[in-house]
Parts: C-alpha cells; sequence; structure tokens
C-alpha cells in the first residue's frame, strides 16, 4: 500500500499539464517575438542599464548616465534584472526586455498556482489564459518598463501567503510582507496597493487564535518595513557628493521621491519631474492655460483649425504614436492614446480610453466574482461565516476594488499602469467560470442564481462590442450575434449536450476580441516606452523610438566624439529625452543636467562653472527644450558660450528615426484636432519639443 501511495505520488509530482504548457508557450510568443528587433525600448532606461553595467555604483543607485550624475526616477531593482541580462547577452534591445518576457510568463505560471489548489485544474487554467490575453500586460511584457517585474513579485508574495495559511508557518508569511517591501523598490507605492487586502485575508483564513495573528501581523509588517527601506535609507543617509542625485525628486531624496512625485502626486495631480502642474493631466475635459509658452496645458481649443493643424504638424516628435487618439471619441483605445485616462468616476475603467488596454473581461469577472462568493457558500453557516473558496474570493476582490478605485479617481498615471488588475480580473474570470458553471447544474430555470452565466457572457459581449466598433463593423456584429445567442441558447436549450456546446461559442467569442488585441503589439513588433495595444499598432508601428527622439546626428557625434579629448562628459544637455539615445550609441556620458525633462534641480550655475572650468564639460547642446528648470545655467551657456556652426560638422539636422511611421488615420479630423494634446504631453514627459539643435562650445570662457 506504501509503495502504491509512492507510485502515485511520484506521478503527480511530475505531471505535466499540456494545457497549461500550450498556455505558456502561448504567452512566450506573445510577449517575446519581434524583441530583438525593436530598437532602444525605453530609451530613458536603456541608457540607465547602459550605464549601470559600466560600475557597481552606477549599478547600485541606477545611475542614468556612465559618470553617475543623475539617477532614473525609479527603484533599481527591475533595472538590476535588465543590468545582470545586459551584462550577459550585452546591451540590445532583446537583452533588456528579456526580464520583463521572462517576469511575464512567470505571472501567468503564477496565475495558475495561486487559483489551481483551491478551485481546480480549469480554474487555474482559465486564469492563466485569461492573464496571457489581457492587451496590457503583453504590451508592457515587451517593454523594459518596471511594471511586468513588479506584477510577478506581488504574485509570488501572495503565492507565499497562502502558503503561510496553509502551513501555519510565520517565516513563509514573513517572506510574503518582505516580498511587498523588495517590491516598492520595483516601483515604490504602488507595490502597497494589494497590502490591505493581504492583511484582510490572512486575519479571516489564518487558523491561529487572535494573539498569534496580532503577533504574526506585526512580524509580517517589520519584514516589510525592513525590505522597504533598506535601500532608500543607504541612499538617503549617503552624502550626496558620493552619489548620483536623486533624478524625480526636488531635494535628492529617495523618500521623497517616494511619497511624492511617484506618490500623492499620482493621485491628486503631479506638481514635479514635468516641468509644471497639469493635474488631471489626459482627462478628456482639458482646459485651455494662459501660458501657452511653457506648453503645460493642451492647445486652446479656440485656436484656428487651419493654423492648428499646421503646427500640430510641426510639433509630432519622432516615432511617437499618432493614430487613434479619440480622447473622448471613439472607443478604439488604441495605440494613440497614451496620455489618455478618461474622465475620473466610478464608470473610468470602462471608457473608451483604458478599456480596450484591461477591461475586456471585467464584467465578465464581476459577475463571476459575485456568482461564485454564492455558489461555494456553505448553506449549513450563517452568512458571516466563510469558506476557504469564499476567502479567496475575498482576496482577489479586494485587490480588484483598492486598484480599480486608485484608478477611478487618481489624476495622473499612464494606461500601462493598469496592468495592476490583470490578476485579479484573471483569478475572478476564472473563479467565476467554474462558479457559474456550477450554478447551471445546481439550479434550475427558475432560480436566479442559474442565470449568472448567461448575463456575463451578454454584458461582456456588449462591453466588447463597443470597444471594437470603430475598427470593424463586421467584428461588432460577429461579437453581439453569437455572444447573445449563446446566452439565449444557455437559458432556453435542454439539451446538456447541445448546451455544453453553446456554452463554449459563448466563451470563444469573449476571448476573440481581446486576444486579438494583444497579438498586436506582437505583429507589430513593438516595444514601447509607453506600452499599449491595439489595432493602431498594425498602421502606427508603435512609439519605437522611446521616451527621447531615439535619434542620433551622427555627424554631430563624429564632431563631438573627435574634439572631447580629456572631458568627462561628452556634452551637457537640459533632459535625459536628448542624452539617452547618444549615452546608447556611444557608453560615454551625457550630463542630462535636469534630468528625466529638464526640470530637476539637480546642478546649480556656480558648481556648472566649475566643471566648464576644469575642462569636465566642454559642449553643450540646445535641444529646443524650454521650461527646463536650469534656465540660469543655460542662460548663461548662451550669453558666454559660442555657437559651433553646423557646416563646422557638416550637418544641419538629426538622422532619420526610422520608427517615426504615420498611419492613415492621421487623416482623420479627430486626429487633427487631437495633435496639440499629444505633442503638449509628450514635451512633458521628456520628448524634444523640436528638432532644432544648437551646440555651444564652452572650451574657450575660462580662457
Amino acid at each position: 500500500m506504501k509503495n502504491k501511495n509512492r507510485l502515485q505520488a511520484r506521478h503527480y509530482k511530475f505531471h505535466i499539464d499540456w494545457i497549461l504548457t500550450i498556455i505558456l508557450l502561448i504567452a512566450l510568443v506573445l510577449y517575446g517575438y519581434g524583441t530583438w528587433k525593436t530598437g532602444s525600448a525605453n530609451d530613458f532606461y536603456t541608457s540607465a542599464i547602459t550605464s549601470m553595467t559600466q560600475s557597481f555604483k552606477n549599478f547600485w543607485y541606477a545611475s542614468f548616465d556612465p559618470a553617475g550624475y543623475i539617477t532614473v526616477d525609479k527603484p533599481p531593482v527591475a533595472l538590476w534584472f535588465m543590468t545582470i541580462s545586459a551584462k550577459i547577452f550585452g546591451v540590445s534591445n532583446f537583452s533588456v526586455v528579456l526580464p520583463s518576457v521572462l517576469f511575464g510568463i512567470g505571472s501567468v505560471y503564477l496565475m495558475y498556482r495561486l487559483i489551481k489548489p483551491k478551485f481546480g485544474t480549469n480554474a487555474g487554467r482559465i486564469a492563466a489564459f485569461a492573464m496571457t490575453i489581457t492587451p496590457i500586460v503583453v504590451a508592457d511584457s515587451r517593454t523594459n518598463n518596471m511594471d511586468a517585474t513588479l506584477i510577478y513579485f506581488l504574485l509570488l508574495s501572495l503565492w507565499m501567503l497562502q502558503k503561510a495559511v496553509d502551513k501555519k508557518n510565520i517565516f513563509w508569511l514573513m517572506g510574503s510582507f518582505a516580498l511587498i517591501g523588495f517590491s516598492f523598490n520595483i516601483k515604490m507605492l504602488q507595490a502597497f496597493m494589494i497590502v490591505p487586502a493581504m492583511l484582510l485575508f490572512y486575519w479571516i483564513a489564518s487558523k491561529t487564535n487572535w494573539k498569534k495573528k496580532v503577533m504574526h501581523t506585526v512580524l509580517a509588517i517589520i519584514s516589510l518595513v525592513v525590505l522597504t527601506l533598506v535601500w532608500p535609507l543607504s541612499v538617503d543617509m549617503t552624502s550626496a557628493n558620493n552619489r548620483p542625485y536623486e533624478g524625480g525628486s526636488e531635494h535628492n531624496s529617495v523618500m521623497e521621491l517616494a511619497f511624492g512625485y511617484n506618490g500623492t502626486q499620482r493621485l491628486l495631480g503631479q506638481t514635479t519631474g514635468t516641468g509644471g502642474t497639469f493635474k488631471g493631466i489626459g482627462n478628456q475635459k482639458s482646459k485651455g492655460n494662459n501660458n501657452q509658452a511653457n506648453n503645460n496645458q493642451p492647445t486652446p481649443p479656440n485656436m484656428s483649425k487651419n493654423k492648428q493643424q499646421k503646427n500640430n504638424m510641426k510639433k509630432i516628435p519622432n516615432g511617437n504614436k499618432l493614430t487613434g487618439m479619440q480622447h473622448g471619441g471613439a472607443p478604439g483605445g488604441g495605440s494613440g492614446s497614451i496620455f489618455n485616462i478618461g474622465t475620473a468616476g466610478p464608470l473610468r475603467l470602462f471608457q473608451s480610453a483604458l478599456g480596450p488596454q484591461i477591461s475586456w473581461l471585467l464584467p465578465f469577472a464581476i459577475v463571476g466574482m459575485i456568482a461564485s462568493y454564492i455558489v461555494y457558500a456553505d448553506p449549513r453557516r450563517k452568512w458571516h461565516q466563510i469558506n476557504e473558496k469564499q476567502k479567496q474570493i475575498v482576496l482577489w476582490t479586494v485587490w480588484l476594488v483598492l486598484v480599480g478605485g486608485f484608478f477611478s479617481v487618481a489624476s495622473f498615471f499612464h494606461p500601462y499602469y493598469t496592468i495592476m488588475l490583470a490578476p485579479a480580473i484573471a483569478a475572478l474570470s476564472g473563479i467565476g467560470l467554474m462558479g457559474m458553471l456550477k450554478a447551471l447544474k445546481i439550479f434550475n430555470r427558475k432560480d436566479i442564481r442559474f442565470y449568472f452565466l448567461p448575463l456575463a457572457i451578454t454584458v461582456t459581449t456588449m462591453l466588447q462590442a463597443w470597444y471594437v466598433s470603430s475598427y470593424y463593423s463586421w467584428l461588432t456584429i460577429l461579437i453581439l450575434v453569437i455572444g447573445i445567442t449563446a446566452s439565449l441558447g444557455i437559458i432556453f436549450i435542454k439539451s446538456k449536450k447541445i448546451m455544453k456546446k453553446v456554452i463554449i461559442a459563448g466563451l470563444i467569442t469573449i476571448a476573440i476580441a481581446p486576444s486579438f488585441w494583444s497579438m498586436t503589439p506582437t505583429i507589430a513588433k513593438t516595444s514601447d516606452a509607453i506600452p499599449s495595444a491595439g489595432p493602431d499598432l498594425l498602421n502606427s508601428h508603435g512609439n519605437q523610438g522611446g521616451i527621447g527622439s531615439g535619434s542620433v546626428n551622427n555627424k554631430l557625434l563624429k564632431f563631438l566624439q573627435k574634439n572631447q579629448g580629456n572631458a568627462k562628459y561628452l556634452f551637457a544637455t537640459a533632459d535625459s529625452g536628448t542624452a539617452a539615445p547618444y549615452i546608447i550609441k556611444t557608453k560615454k556620458a551625457v550630463m542630462a543636467m535636469g534630468g528625466f525633462n529638464g526640470t530637476d534641480p539637480a546642478i546649480t550655475l556656480s558648481k556648472f562653472k566649475q566643471l566648464v572650468k576644469s575642462g569636465q564639460i566642454k559642449y553643450y547642446l540646445d535641444g529646443g527644450k524650454s521650461g527646463s528648470t536650469n534656465s540660469s545655467i543655460v542662460n548663461w551657456i548662451k550669453k558666454h558660450g559660442k555657437k559651433v556652426s553646423a557646416k563646422t560638422y557638416g550637418g544641419t539636422s538629426n538622422s532619420k528615426n526610422k520608427q517615426g511611421h504615420l498611419g492613415n488615420k492621421q487623416k482623420s479630423g479627430a486626429l487633427n484636432q487631437m495633435m496639440s494634446r499629444k505633442s503638449s504631453n509628450y514635451q512633458m514627459s521628456g520628448g524634444p519639443q523640436n528638432s532644432s539643435e544648437t551646440l555651444y562650445d564652452l572650451s574657450n570662457i575660462y580662457k
């Protein structure tokens, strides 16, 4: 008997779930295919990775430039993985994106492992598949942004939390919350969004007495705090003279960055790090700004159309996505809506700005959550005596409510941040489907609980049909006809065999559109600085140029390299967008005086003069960017520096950016009306305002 049990245990241990394997292979293709052909990804971070491979100091602080002058505006942990990859394979788009691809696939697997133990294999598979075909998950997993890495470690922390509850082991619990602290150093306060859900789950699911729960909770919080603060305090306690300036902060502090620019300002509206206050950036209702010279607000609506369109065409940054910019218009929400976050309110996640990136299965998940909580209830218990399955549902529901609530009211975030909702939607979709199928078996047509599944399919198909209506009318009709027909078939068909086929048809129908949307970044081979998914990518070929222009003036570069001499910096410039491509190409130090957008007070005029006097800086490249907080330095340069004629280095303009393709939809009226908003927002995020460049020679100022 013992030998038989051992054989069964061995068989189970080495059992391969082939359906899960296929799902993981799909994820591998969607997340990884073509990433070796997509330029520099987010060149702001690729520049940092290039610098971080050159010294441990740069590695530890996440220095943007090889000289260790200033950091990026995020913690270093995600970049550490990318730097290790770049160190092994060399700096390339493939190497810097590879960790995100692997973490994305790992998240799909963790979804399966989190759902299967309590709800069965099929629920785990559905959750994994739903995670795989969420469009923004695909887009994020193809970049060197931090989001795919963050999601993986948050899911890993939940897996450890479940182990802690099942095994009644304090070390699993402490490890779980320590991982949240670790995740803080991936993308700061965003990692803490699920902490209330974790605490609630532990208190309702743990089978220890309340005194032990209190003690365990305290130890868990201590673990979280320690792992959270180790890196930030090590930076803030280091003399500013011995480390780079903390990019994105006003006072050279990681803690300020975490709770300010990357914290409360995301909720209340940005006031630093981006060139001015622009509360509600991307909302459909944008107010005009009297100070148009600073480009901190969209172009006033009363500008004459011809003049506005002419100016819009001049302002378009190279390599930026231009199509599908439907602010408050058609429900495409495609690749052009990268700065549009809709209108704040309880239905924001369903609006066209965010919905096509994340919300395809949100109605299904919500109905499924309600259905499964009811169906899995134990009729022998009181309403407040919930069982293990219901406790799991509570965990994912609180995740969904907390994160969804934030995105519903927050004033500043990018649409791709909504990947934070993907695990909860995927989990509740898998759990909910199993619950709704169970309801069909145990309840008859006279019971309202019988109708959960047809309701879920109906509302989901209606939302999806609206999302695709501005692109493919035939697909809209197909989704509506099959979805509603399947829902009616579930209600009226009595044959179980036929009903099973109808259910499958309905489920396939609600998977078609999100699956296609998720394929678009892969088909277009994009690795965008501002990730998105949608048919527009197939026309515009994505934002492959990164945050900056994504281009290098090769003739200018040759001149600078020839004349650099013993200078520490190849040249200085106002912002990271101008500097990044040169750092990536040459691996040499370029000073981005004001960091990401030229607004960080990282250097004083007197300090800059010292660098010029000592010969560490010989040239300044003015990329035509205004609004820098270092205007006193720029004015000094323009007054005392000598303009270098373009004829000296044999060129007058940048080398062309091959990724700057324009989609056919540019010709639409809606696009032309919104170009100035996109251009203005792009400038605030680090892109150049125009293609003009002026080089100043500073080497003779003190001679």
